[in-house]
């Protein structure tokens, strides 16, 4: 079977969430997310599964309606930041040198206070989840830059976690046999995306 792992459109900017910050997309994620849909509609999908969170959701809604297929909700998709209160985009971060943005390109999510060994096993658990479920399929899989990270990272054999900067609405393929091998196949696919300025720079 085949995974298609799909980053999450562009969010809005969100500050002093009152919780857990939990953006929806920004008005340029949504046509990022619509383009998205467009190029698999020829694709045969099987299955869309999702984060919980709201720009994982709203990215993989026109894709699965391309479809006719529904929306199944893996809780342990979540991005490694989820209790976090604030969500700044990533590029955002990367610009300024925020120290979070540090940390990540650092590969030391220690200093987040997160776990990155708890993390990739969920996020491992998660996606041997999808594959044992549908046998011979192509799933989508939309959820976030540290997930497929930490998902191809396992697959990879990688001992960084975080190794490779994915783009939004990103694909990359992992193909996975009946016999327990799993395989790399592509990372960050757009071609959705080229030429209509909806790539950060230098993407």
């Amino acid at each position: 079977m085949q995974l298609l792992l799909i980053r999450h459109a562009e969010p809005v900017k969100l500050l002093e969430a009152d919780g857990p910050a939990d953006p929806p997309l920004h008005d340029r994620g949504h046509e990022q997310s619509n383009r998205l849909a467009a190029w698999l509609a020829a694709e045969p999908l099987h299955g869309v599964v999702s984060s919980p969170m709201q720009r994982a959701r709203q990215t993989a809604a026109p894709v699965a309606a391309a479809h006719g297929l529904e929306i199944v909700v893996d809780t342990e998709l979540a991005e490694f930041d989820r209790e976090a209160s604030e969500y700044v985009p990533y590029e955002e971060l990367k610009s300024t040198q925020d120290p979070r943005f540090v940390a990540m390109a650092l590969d030391r999510l220690a200093d987040l206070a997160v776990d990155p060994v708890t993390f990739q096993a969920g996020v491992v658990a998660a996606m041997e989840r999808v594959i044992a479920a549908n046998p011979g399929r192509t799933i989508a899989v939309v959820c976030h830059g540290g997930v497929i990270n930490a998902y191809t990272a396992c697959v990879a054999g990688t001992s960084r976690l975080l190794w490779f900067e994915t783009a939004y609405t990103s694909i990359s393929r992992v193909a996975a046999s009946r016999g327990g091998h799993r395989s790399v196949m592509t990372l960050n696919e757009t071609p959705h995306l080229r030429g209509t300025g909806l790539l950060p720079a230098g993407r």
